[in-house]
C-alpha cells in the first residue's frame, strides 16, 4: 500500500472515530426514543471499533520506504 493510500485510509479511520463520538453523544443525551438510541449506539460502537482497527493497521504497517 502506498503512502498516499495509507493517508486516505487513516483519514477514513479518523472520520469513523469522529462520527462515532457524535453518535454516542446523540444516543446518550439528545434522543428519547429507546429504539433509536439503541440503533445510534450500535452503529457508533461499530464505527468506533472499525476506526480503532484501521488506526492499528496504519500504525503497525510501518513506513512504505518510497522516496
Amino acid at each position: 500500500m502506498s503512502s498516499l493510500d495509507k493517508m486516505w485510509v487513516s483519514f477514513a479511520g479518523i472520520a469513523f472515530l469522529m462520527i462515532s463520538m457524535g453518535m454516542i453523544y446523540l444516543s446518550r443525551y439528545k434522543l428519547n426514543n429507546g429504539f433509536l438510541k439503541f440503533i445510534f449506539a450500535l452503529i457508533a460502537y461499530i464505527l468506533l471499533i472499525l476506526g480503532f482497527f484501521i488506526m492499528v493497521f496504519i500504525i503497525f504497517s510501518g513506513p512504505t520506504g518510497g522516496a
